[in-house]
């Protein structure tokens, strides 16, 4: 179990996921070996970690894509290790209800999203069927969620330009230089700039330099996270909702103020609103969904799925207790059997039947 300090600690890396333990020392009252040796404690036990990523994908725009896949008998597991180390695979949940997993992916348009679910899902042996909707709008998300245990002077003090512990907007397409700098970054998301420098073969003072315009241009999204069922939130549940569409903006901002929630997004589709939150327990699920619909008459819920094993969480896989276990580094979807595939297929599009062809499919028409 965590104790008292280990959620300062972590709410202050939610905060400042660079700060320097002298800092974040000073703001929790303790010296800097001690939160040093706890945090080094945390991420050990998989308690705890900090992941970074690219704001903005590097084509813009992107395509976020959330597609519900149901497997066979039996093959569930096994689906969820393959889809698993996807690169651009961001969250995979075991879920409970309709469909057996819940896939957040990120995609350069929807021709990749067209050839990810046609050729790599598709065809991967234990996926019986899927089906996909697209977020049209990401009104909030999971790096933006805080365990709220700092008051607002120790946020300020540790983050002055943050409000509340939430991270500005902003972003933008980054280049290839500075990609290759997220990489090595993301390996050890608080590994010093001397670190870094040694790997990307760049100086110090440039590794500083850089990461400052980055994080002035709010370019990257930092994510420190913690255990769900060490959490205090142990109970993950998602919610499609529908709202009339002239005010599903408005209705979005308002519910993803929420304590509660850790995304809002609108999607294509009748159910143009996905929520998901974080609860206390199993029981609190009908109370909150009760409040949501009290508070906001507009909303109407018309399914919900519990999270049984978030497998993947923000690129790092997790075990059934949401305890880390390694990170798979998110990039690009690169799969040269996919694309063959619908290689095959475009040519067998652009080339005519032949007449026994025609002939054959004349006659099954009468």
């Amino acid at each position: 179990m965590l104790d008292e300090l280990d959620y300062l600690l972590v709410t202050a890396l939610q905060v400042a996921p660079r700060a320097d333990w002298q800092t974040i020392g000073d703001v929790l009252g303790l010296d800097a070996s001690t939160v040093a040796r706890r945090w080094a404690r945390l991420t050990r036990a998989g308690h705890a970690w900090i992941s970074v990523h690219p704001k903005a994908h590097t084509h813009a725009p992107s395509v976020v894509a959330f597609i519900e896949v149901d497997c066979t008998a039996g093959r569930l597991h096994e689906v969820a290790a393959e889809i698993a180390e996807d690169p651009h695979v961001f969250n995979l949940e075991h879920v409970s209800g309709g469909r057996d997993l819940l896939v957040t992916a990120v995609f350069t348009d929807q021709a990749e999203l067209a050839r990810y679910v046609g050729f790599r899902l598709g065809s991967l042996d234990g996926v019986a069927s899927s089906r996909t909707q697209v977020a049209t709008a990401l009104h909030t998300e999971g790096s933006r969620w805080r365990l709220d245990r700092l008051t607002e002077e120790q946020r300020r003090r540790l983050a002055p330009t943050a409000t509340a512990g939430v991270r500005p907007q902003g972003g933008r397409p980054l280049q290839g230089h500075d990609l290759e700098l997220v990489r090595a970054l993301s390996e050890d998301p608080r590994q010093p700039a001397a670190r870094l420098a040694d790997r990307t073969g760049l100086s110090p003072t440039t590794v500083r330099r850089r990461l400052d315009r980055l994080d002035a241009e709010h370019a990257l999204v930092y994510r420190c996270e913690v255990a769900r069922t060490l959490s205090g939130w142990p109970v993950s549940v998602s919610l499609w909702a529908a709202v009339p569409q002239s005010q599903a903006p408005h209705l979005a901002e308002r519910i993803s103020a929420l304590r509660e929630i850790r995304l809002c997004a609108s999607l294509t589709g009748p159910h143009n609103l996905l929520l998901a939150g974080w609860l206390r327990s199993v029981d609190d699920i009908a109370p909150f969904e009760s409040r949501l619909t009290e508070r906001f008459p507009e909303l109407t819920v018309s399914d919900r799925v519990l999270t049984l094993w978030p497998v993947k969480l923000g690129g790092h896989l997790l075990d059934p207790q949401g305890r880390h276990l390694r990170a798979v580094p998110l990039g690009p979807w690169d799969d040269p059997r996919s694309e063959a595939a619908e290689a095959t297929l475009l040519d067998r599009l652009r080339t005519p039947p032949g007449p026994s062809r025609s002939a054959g499919v004349r006659g099954r028409l009468r």
